[in-house]
């Protein structure tokens, strides 16, 4: 039993560990490929977070997907390197927004180069990844475009906020179907698609990579809370700290506001102050990691990996099920 993928995947048959490791070495290959530019700092800047690693959560969800169809047909490997472009094309324009210093572990490209290069970089790779698309059919273009529509109106739901009288907390999660979901979706989409799998399963895995795509982004929400810097890879309360709202702090607020708890209204005034200050930030971290908001999130987070899991029922039993299985496990884990 090899570990493979994200979140120490382990795939429990030789053949298929062969084949994913294969693939994502293809995907590795490709991804270096299309990021070359005859103008060297283009390449540079566009290899940048390629050349810095990344769990490969969308290309091995593509990869799992095929297993549903003729796993070797062409159109896979192009489709799992355009997804992962795609991805990383937004981590560019996220960090330019966020005004990030640091991506993968590395100096974020706006830092490095700033603001302006990193948007074009980005743009960069969104172009080539329509290049690959246009080699996959009109089919595959019009998904693409239909995930980046949804992705760019998350963002931008994210930034406007909730309109008035809307609940903030269906408000994000809408959000989170769109920047993140719609990708995941797609991989499987992708995947099946490419593969040639029936309609049905196309479907399945379409709805089980949205899905996922949620639970797992609610798990950082609970990570930046409940986790220290070995478990998460960052430091805890760095959501808290920049005043993003994250389930556990939507939870919270959504608590004071209905129970008008004293404790409750305190912890609201307390994150709705500088938390820029280290003392006020841990005794905020402190006080949400014993609050029943937490534990709130923490049910939602695995509510929607149950979700995915069940979503894969009809499929058939096979190895490639069992991993996409154990990716909801998982999460599970993760959200402790």
């Amino acid at each position: 039993m090899t570990v493979v993928g994200p979140f120490g995947l382990s795939v429990r048959d030789q053949a298929l560990e062969t084949d994913v490791q294969a693939g994502l070495a293809a995907v590795e290959a490709g991804l270096l490929e299309a990021t070359k530019s005859e103008v060297p700092f283009i390449t540079e800047a566009a290899q940048h977070l390629v050349r810095a690693g990344g769990k490969r959560f969308r290309p091995l969800l593509v990869l799992l997907a095929s297993r549903f169809g003729d796993p070797y047909a062409p159109g896979i490997v192009p489709s799992a390197v355009v997804v992962e472009l795609t991805h990383l094309a937004t981590l560019y324009h996220d960090d330019v927004m966020d005004e990030a210093d640091v991506r993968r572990g590395v100096e974020s490209a706006n830092t490095r180069w700033g603001n302006s290069v990193a948007v074009l970089t980005g743009d960069f790779l969104f172009a080539r990844a329509s290049h690959i698309l246009a080699d996959l059919g009109p089919e595959a273009v019009r998904i693409q475009a239909e995930a980046f529509e949804r992705l760019v109106t998350g963002q931008i739901l994210e930034t406007a906020g909730p309109r008035d009288g809307r609940d903030p907390v269906a408000h994000y999660l809408d959000v989170m179907a769109g920047k993140t979901g719609s990708l995941i979706a797609v991989s499987g989409r992708f995947g099946a698609l490419m593969a040639g799998a029936d309609e049905s399963v196309v479907d399945i895995l379409t709805q089980y990579g949205e899905r996922l795509g949620i639970a797992f982004q609610l798990a950082d929400d609970v990570l930046d809370i409940a986790s220290d810097s070995h478990e998460s890879g960052k430091t805890p309360g760095t959501d808290l700290r920049e005043g993003i709202p994250t389930l556990p702090v939507l939870r919270l607020r959504e608590m004071a506001e209905r129970d008008r708890n004293p404790d409750d209204l305190d912890l609201v005034r307390l994150l709705d102050g500088d938390l820029s200050d280290d003392v006020r930030h841990a005794e905020a971290l402190s006080r949400l990691r014993v609050h029943p908001a937490l534990e709130q999130a923490r049910r939602d987070t695995i509510r929607y990996a149950q979700d995915a899991r069940a979503t894969l029922a009809p499929l058939p039993e096979c190895f490639a099920k069992s991993a996409l299985e154990e990716l909801c496990d998982a999460v599970v884990h993760r959200a402790g």
